[in-house]
């Protein structure tokens, strides 16, 4: 990426800084996300058009508060707070911060009270505009050279700045929704403060990662195990027009897919994408590892073992690689490390169900880890790959095990992927497929007495979860109208024996919570 323009954003502990580097990116600046205690040394290296600092929830009161290298401030590169971030340019720049005795959480209004380039086009004096607020501490006086440009009756320096330096400070979150025309906020900072060019689109990502690819791997061959899920198969798509017959994809059907989908991949892998597969039906040794098995933790870790086994054996048959192709993407290299710099101690079980052996011997290739999951998609377009997989609701690496609680058998997935299916069958038919981050069904391991006609039934209760996102990092239910949830709960009753009650979830992700399954 350095033949492009870059902003480096220094992370606080904020829970939605990827939010900040999403939008960079939406207006074609790369950007990049690195611990706040990043040296001098690794940032003039990184060379960025601009810095931008995070918020977080600590206080720069607080001996132990985060804190950042002194030199961003003395480069000459712009420099952009938000929140905990403006706090801490203007403590040490001089300025003065005090714990408020009014704080702000939520909604709040602006009043613009100057100009500034940060608001070129988009405020003017005089506007009221609706802002995020997520703060304690509160700016009481302003370094040397700056001065006040938006203000709230409790936050009288809610936007400072000093543009002789090219420094810009906001209390407020521009990164969120919440915040009426913050993205426009951030591409004046990059766009007009910074002067990035805004030349980083995935067809230039395509053409670089393929020309990176063929000159890391060279005449070797690649291992690519597909899931059939979105990454695995962008990365499958992208690997092939590099590399062609030098890689080798492997699909191992673990008997935990949905309806129908062993069958959906191989066909759309040899016919649709002239990609050959290798396809390896091991579910009875994976069910039957599972039997008996309740601990969800366990359970994955039994799935990650089978399936590094089973992936293992077929590449020796095949005739072995040099290069492992992985689809991890940007979050999870965000999310293994700490804001402070440290690596996490472990890594997400429910996405990455296996290691790598290093019996293998093999090298890692991650053509996708810069991306964010809606880059992905975008970047499987730019491959001419089909829409009803580039839009396919996310899939856990443990396919249908942890959405069955408690013991896993042949009997119980089938009763659940029958209606999953019904489920999301009814979701396409509303045309409500793509409107929904991610919908699926979990068998509970509950049994209830039911009526049914004449005859007693003793059955699972099925529960259904649909909730919406742009990023998956939040979320929140979706509201279905009755009469879906209705005709859903009657067809799965009717359609799916095993089952004799439905439940609708409407549990909602806020930030910093567990991933959704």
């Amino acid at each position: 990426m350095n033949s492009h323009d870059r902003i480096l954003i220094l992370d606080f502990g904020s829970q939605v800084t990827q939010l900040i580097a999403r939008r960079v990116r939406e207006s074609n600046v790369y950007s990049e996300i690195r611990p706040c205690t990043i040296s001098e040394q690794a940032i003039r290296e990184f060379n960025p058009k601009g810095i931008i600092l995070s918020g977080g929830p600590a206080s720069v009161k607080d001996g132990f508060a985060p804190d950042v290298t002194p030199a961003i401030f003395d480069m000459g590169i712009p420099v952009l707070g938000i929140c905990y971030g403006q706090q801490l340019m203007c403590e040490r720049l001089g300025g003065k911060v005090e714990n408020s005795h009014e704080r702000e959480f939520g909604r709040a209004h602006i009043e613009i009270v100057e100009p500034c380039r940060l608001f070129e086009g988009v405020w003017k004096v005089g506007d009221k505009a609706q802002v995020w607020m997520s703060h304690g501490d509160r700016v009481e006086q302003l370094p040397t050279g700056f001065r006040v440009v938006a203000r709230t009756p409790s936050a009288p320096f809610a936007a400072v700045c000093d543009e002789n330096r090219r420094f810009y400070a906001v209390q407020f979150h521009p990164e969120v929704m919440h915040t009426t025309d913050g993205a426009a906020l951030l591409r004046n900072f990059t766009h007009i403060i910074c002067g990035c060019h805004g030349d980083w689109t995935m067809a230039a990502f395509r053409r670089e990662e393929i020309a990176t690819i063929q000159k890391k791997v060279g005449n070797q061959k690649v291992l690519c195990a597909v899931s059939g899920g979105v990454d695995s198969s962008v990365v499958a798509k992208l690997l092939h027009q590099a590399l062609g017959d030098k890689l080798l994809c492997i699909f191992v059907d673990t008997g935990l897919l949905r309806l129908n989908e062993a069958k959906e991949v191989r066909e759309r892998f040899v016919e649709h994408y002239g990609i050959p597969l290798i396809y390896v039906d091991a579910s009875l040794v994976f069910l039957g590892r599972l039997k008996g098995v309740k601990d969800p933790e366990r359970k994955r870790k039994i799935i990650g073992e089978t399936f590094i086994e089973v992936f293992e054996e077929e590449a020796k048959r095949a005739g072995g690689a040099d290069f492992l192709a992985q689809g991890t993407l940007y979050p999870d290299v965000i999310e293994s490390i700490s804001f402070h710099g440290g690596p996490s101690v472990t890594i997400k079980s429910h996405h990455n169900v296996g290691g790598l052996p290093e019996r293998m011997n093999l090298k890692l290739i991650e053509p996708v880890r810069e991306l964010f999951k809606d880059e992905v998609r975008a970047l499987g377009r730019e491959l001419g790959m089909h829409d009803d997989l580039i839009n396919r609701h996310p899939f856990p690496g443990p396919g249908l095990a942890i959405r069955l609680p408690g013991e896993i058998t042949a009997e119980n997935a089938d009763i659940l992927r029958k209606a999953d299916a019904i489920y999301i069958d009814e979701i396409r038919k509303a045309g409500l497929y793509d409107v929904i981050w991610q919908a699926f069904a979990v068998l509970l391991p509950v049994k209830t007495v039911g009526v049914m006609g004449d005859a007693r039934t003793y059955e699972f209760v099925c529960a259904l979860r649909a909730v919406t996102s742009t990023d998956g990092m939040t979320a929140d239910y979706y509201g279905f109208e009755h009469d879906f949830l209705s005709r859903v709960a009657n067809r799965i009753i009717n359609e799916v024996r095993g089952i004799n009650r439905v439940v609708y979830d409407i549990t909602s992700k806020p930030p910093g919570t567990i991933e959704w399954e």
